[in-house]
């Protein structure tokens, strides 16, 4: 069950360290230290409600149609193949991250939840790619599988919420950024890889 823990964490943080709009707006909220602890909670429970849909609807339709299983499995592998790719072609060409004035209270989760709910890779990344590859660790690991996904969310989410402040020196050099994604790249062709012989 550790490996199905430990494979739910890693995947889990592949899919959320990808720097995108919600990430950014995090680590800004974070160095102005503005609604920190309002916007990591945001994100990390849904991030924890949008993977225990994804394992439970996945699961459901895994045991009502068995040959799913083999589909989703190479839609996942594809999908996570693109998004090495996706993070190798931003390697290329880092930026920084640039940052805005303040915002209100009101505004500041108004804009988290968009950024959460709006964003359909949310949904590929927590319902189908996590919920899919959950269900390739059996009934009681895709579970496990779960909780790791949930607490790499809420580890990532905290870290780069309240520790935004001590890397604000580093964020805004595109080398950081180049090395990041280079990291998600190979993390995800990892798992791409271990999805497909599973």
């Amino acid at each position: 069950m550790f490996d199905s823990y430990l494979t739910g964490a890693l995947t889990g943080l592949g899919l959320i360290v990808a720097i995108g709009a919600q990430n950014a707006y995090v680590l800004r909220q974070g160095i102005h230290r503005q609604h920190v602890g309002v916007v990591v909670a945001i994100c990390a429970l849904s991030d924890a409600l949008l993977i225990v849909l994804g394992v439970a609807g996945v699961g459901a339709l895994i045991a009502d149609h068995p040959t799913a299983l083999t589909v989703t499995k190479w839609l996942g592998a594809a999908y996570l193949s693109w998004f090495a790719i996706k993070s190798f072609r931003a390697a290329l060409h880092p930026q920084g991250l640039e940052l805005g004035g303040p915002v209100k209270r009101s505004g500041v989760i108004a804009t988290t939840l968009a950024l959460t709910y709006l964003n359909p890779h949310v949904y590929l990344d927590t319902v189908l790619m996590l919920g899919n590859i959950a269900n390739q660790h059996g009934l009681d690991g895709r579970w496990w599988f779960a909780a790791g996904a949930v607490t790499a969310s809420l580890a990532w989410f905290s870290a780069l919420g309240f520790g935004a402040r001590a890397v604000a020196p580093w964020v805004a050099k595109p080398s950081v950024w180049r090395v990041l994604d280079v990291i998600i790249g190979c993390t995800m062709l990892l798992v791409a890889t271990l999805l497909v012989l599973s």
